[in-house]
């Protein structure tokens, strides 16, 4: 297949860049929005004329009319938070019947799931990870160890009893003997799903099948990613990680498309940089200044409420992430945050015992002996809000966005002010190549 109207969109920090609202902006000009990775632990945040709508599993396409939105094969799905994810949506009059997609292949969260994360982040020893424990995490182990219970095999009704009975036998016995967990009851959790499959069924089918085809027909897709690059299981900050491949690499494994199905990768980044839970953060601000940026940017979990940490912006980390992800533009958000500081410290390089480096480690300890090098931009000390073109821009703000495309190699296409659709401006350059996209 050679390259389709195709596009990915991946967090190019530690998530929490604003993917959703870019994806929401975007998915006006695409035919399709399709989510590769992840679970219910992603949240997308898209305001609307004000309404405000929180994602967890539902790809922001959904919010456009006309726009299909699918859930691929790479995702992992809890059936229950998918179904009252859709049942909130009806109620707000978002068509999803007919429109939203869920892959016959995705993963099932099931409630041992959630018993056994619980259990193993809260053992004694155990480094804390800082999951949301929602079962994500050993869905996915399930899901290497070849004991996995998939979208297909939730609608077939008399393996779904056979596997809930072995798996609850299993995983009762370990949780017990590990935690001292109680046990899950077998019976209860088929009931209980066996009656959500019915509710389930009309959205499956063969999404990679699906995508392929509109990809033929010369519709446009854009493949929406959870989480960020450094939370990637093979390429974050292991073991701070996620459990799914959050680069644009896993759009293709997540849906089933050709990787030279793929034409264009598109990096969020915030001005800044921010990061929930656990593991290494170099440019984290432990003072004033980062309370600061956590008040103005409202720097809380979309999902768990959790306050986000908040450092300055860390170029070997865009330079790392761009090259992973073959990142052609940057999407830069939240600028405004940026709004009353006079002068904005940027990471530009790391030293490593004394030498200088944009390497990043491999090991998280490796991490704790880097000081970051810092060069300081003037600010622009002044409002941005309402701003609708790059162009009229502060220069101090013009002149920082410069400075990351110099410093990182990739242009930069668009740039947001505020948490909005409105709030939200292109480069004339990356508009036109959207449109020869979509066209």
């Amino acid at each position: 297949m050679s390259q389709g109207k195709t596009a990915v969109i991946v967090g190019a920090q530690w998530g929490d860049e604003g993917k959703g609202k870019i994806v929401d902006v975007l998915s006006e000009k695409f035919s399709i929005v399709a989510r590769y990775a992840g679970g219910h632990n992603a949240g997308h945040t898209v305001i609307i004329k004000g309404k405000k709508f929180i994602l967890q599993l539902v790809p922001c396409g959904v919010l456009r009319e006309g726009c299909s939105s699918v859930i691929g094969n790479g995702v992992v799905l809890d059936p229950m938070a998918f179904l009252k994810e859709v049942g909130t949506l009806r109620e707000a009059g978002v068509t999803v019947d007919g429109n939203l997609f869920v892959s016959n292949r995705a993963h099932v969260i099931l409630p041992y799931h959630r018993m056994m994360e619980l259990g193993s982040e809260n053992a004694p020893g155990r480094v804390k990870i800082g999951t949301t424990s929602r079962g994500i995490g050993p869905t996915y182990e399930d899901k290497m160890g070849r004991r996995g219970l998939r979208v297909a095999d939730l609608l077939d009704l008399k393996l779904l009893r056979t596997h809930i009975e072995n798996a609850c036998r299993e995983k009762n016995m370990i949780a017990h003997a590990l935690f001292n967990s109680d046990p899950l009851d077998p019976d209860k959790m088929y009931q209980d799903y066996a009656e959500v499959s019915g509710k389930i069924a009309p959205f499956v089918r063969d999404t990679g099948a699906f995508l392929n085809r509109a990809l033929k027909e010369g519709k446009s897709v854009v493949f929406e990613g959870a989480q960020g690059t450094m939370l990637d299981i093979d390429h974050g900050t292991y073991p701070f990680v996620t459990s799914s491949s959050a680069t644009s690499g896993g759009a293709a494994i997540g849906t089933g498309v050709a990787p030279n199905a793929i034409r264009t990768v598109i990096g969020v980044t915030k001005a800044y940089c921010t990061r929930v839970g656990g593991g290494p953060f170099p440019t984290e601000i432990l003072d004033d200044a980062g309370e600061q940026l956590r008040a103005r940017g409202n720097e809380y979990g979309a999902v768990t409420g959790r306050p986000r940490r908040c450092g300055w912006i860390d170029l070997p980390l865009l330079r790392y992430s761009g090259t992973l992800n073959g990142v052609s533009w940057w999407v830069v958000t939240k600028m405004d945050v940026l709004d009353e500081l006079a002068e904005i410290p940027v990471c530009v390089g790391y030293k490593i015992d004394g030498k200088t480096t944009d390497e990043i480690p491999a090991h998280s300890c490796g991490y704790d002996q880097i000081e970051p090098i810092y060069h300081k931009l003037p600010g622009w000390r002044t409002s941005t809000e309402g701003i609708t073109s790059v162009e009229k821009l502060p220069q101090a703000a013009r002149d920082y966005l410069k400075f990351l495309e110099a410093e990182t190699g990739a242009r930069i296409g668009m740039v947001s002010t505020g948490p909005g659709r409105e709030q939200t401006m292109f480069v004339e350059a990356f508009a036109k190549e959207l449109k020869s996209l979509t066209d």
